[in-house]
């Protein structure tokens, strides 16, 4: 595994980077050799944030952890990435380009099986044209964090969805 740590308004320190090795290293079982793995710290006032970006051929795999102590969200982000391999495994290796990436070992490895994903509701709407603004708008009028709708400008269909700290993101496809 490659690992690639960097750091937003703060500096890695040698004992934070020692902590992430350790840590990440539990990893190393699921990945082959060429598997890129980026890590970034951020600090705010009360936040030590640490996100884990595993890119995959097809997928990337993706944790994010905020605690008080930055040790706490290194420890907490390494389980949370090892309960989604666990879970992912049997799809991705379906997917058989994204299994490139995964150690052969863990290929093999027996995991049991977690609980089925049953959808239980299905809506169908009609969507008609609109600018992502005049999406946002709708969103909010319907009080949902997300908001499915066909570009007028594109006549794609795209998602906006609310961030944090009141602002929007885009979603549009790509082909």
């Amino acid at each position: 595994m490659n690992l690639v740590i960097s750091g937003k308004n703060l500096d890695i320190t040698d004992g934070l980077r020692a902590a992430i090795e350790e840590k990440i290293q539990k990893l190393e079982r699921y990945f082959t050799e060429s598997t890129e793995v980026i890590v970034t710290l951020s600090a705010t006032k009360n936040r030590q944030k640490i996100e884990v970006t595993i890119p995959m051929k097809g997928s990337i795999i993706r944790a994010e952890e905020v605690s008080s102590d930055m040790y706490v969200s290194i420890d907490l982000v390494e389980e949370v990435i090892e309960r989604q391999l666990r879970k992912y495994k049997n799809k991705l290796i379906d997917k058989e380009q994204n299994a490139v990436h995964l150690s052969q070992q863990f290929i093999e490895e027996e995991i049991p099986e977690e609980e089925e994903i049953s959808i239980i509701r299905s809506k169908r709407f009609a969507m008609k044209p609109m600018d992502p603004e005049e999406a946002c708008v709708q969103m909010e009028l319907l009080g949902h964090n997300f908001f499915v709708f066909r570009n007028s400008e594109t006549d794609e269909v795209n998602v906006v969805y609310k961030r944090k700290g009141n602002t929007y993101g885009l979603i549009e496809p790509e082909f």
